[in-house]
């Protein structure tokens, strides 16, 4: 008896979390939390929910005084060019390995899918768009956190530039590695969600994404990507390989 009383009540809070997940998320506009599929990724989800229903989509995360940065660890650290290290990507390694010779003048950076005006931005197109300037703390998965202060240009500005369409619901980013990966409208709108090209003062070092990466402050480390190379708009959810991977989709913090 005490063993069915156990299971009843187990079963009472996975069907709660799951209800409370999909009312949430109604509530978000979501008809489907995009990593819907297990028990773990329902865990997913109910954070995701809360964490949309409960906190301000404009909330910003704090920011620092330049005395504070400190420095960023060599961890996940990497050039794409060389074979033997990070996720390589045999083609678009040979790619990057031209563009970093030449010093990143041929590098584009393509934005293309539910704009109006699909471009292909220099790095001097995106140097002359409205910039931000930010020290944040980068918050690692692995269990360390470094500050430090990021130039670039606020992603909402790049799109609409672009003249992203009123069905858009995510971006996704792909790179010179074998990364990528994709963020809500929410998270693509907020302030310091920026596509930084510059580090402590200086342009962005190689080992940190030269010559553009993604700082999305609201989330663990990983989901900012490193090494931009191309930009899609769309209204539907792609796993891009981080969740079949088994990385969780949405790390909000």
């Amino acid at each position: 008896m005490a063993n069915d009383r156990f299971l009843l009540s187990r079963r009472g809070l996975i069907g709660g979390l799951t209800s409370s997940s999909a009312l949430l998320l109604t509530g978000c506009g979501e008809s489907q939390p995009p990593t819907y599929g297990n028990l773990l990724r329902m865990g997913d989800n109910f954070t995701y929910a809360m964490q949309r229903s409960l906190l301000s989509p404009t909330s910003l995360v704090r920011e620092y005084d330049r005395s504070e940065v400190t420095s960023m660890p060599a961890t996940g650290t990497y050039d794409p060019a060389i074979a033997s290290t990070g996720a390589h990507d045999p083609e678009a390694g040979r790619d990057y390995a031209v563009l970093r010779k030449g010093a990143f003048a041929d590098w584009r950076l393509e934005v293309t899918g539910l704009v109006d005006r699909p471009t292909s931005f220099s790095l001097a197109d995106i140097k002359r768009l409205p910039r931000r300037t930010q020290i944040t703390k980068h918050q690692c998965e692995e269990g360390w956190s470094a500050i430090a202060e990021w130039t670039g240009v606020p992603l909402h500005s790049l799109l609409t530039a672009c003249g992203m369409q009123p069905s858009a619901r995510y971006v996704e980013f792909y790179t010179y590695d074998k990364n990528a990966d994709n963020i809500d409208m929410i998270d693509a709108l907020h302030p310091q969600t920026i596509l930084a090209y510059g580090m402590n003062g200086q342009d962005l070092p190689i080992g940190h994404g030269a010559p553009l990466r993604l700082r999305l402050e609201r989330q663990i480390g990983y989901k900012s990507l490193k090494f931009l190379r191309r930009i899609v708009v769309s209204d539907r959810f792609q796993d891009l390989g981080n969740i079949s991977g088994g990385w969780a989709w949405y790390n909000g913090i």
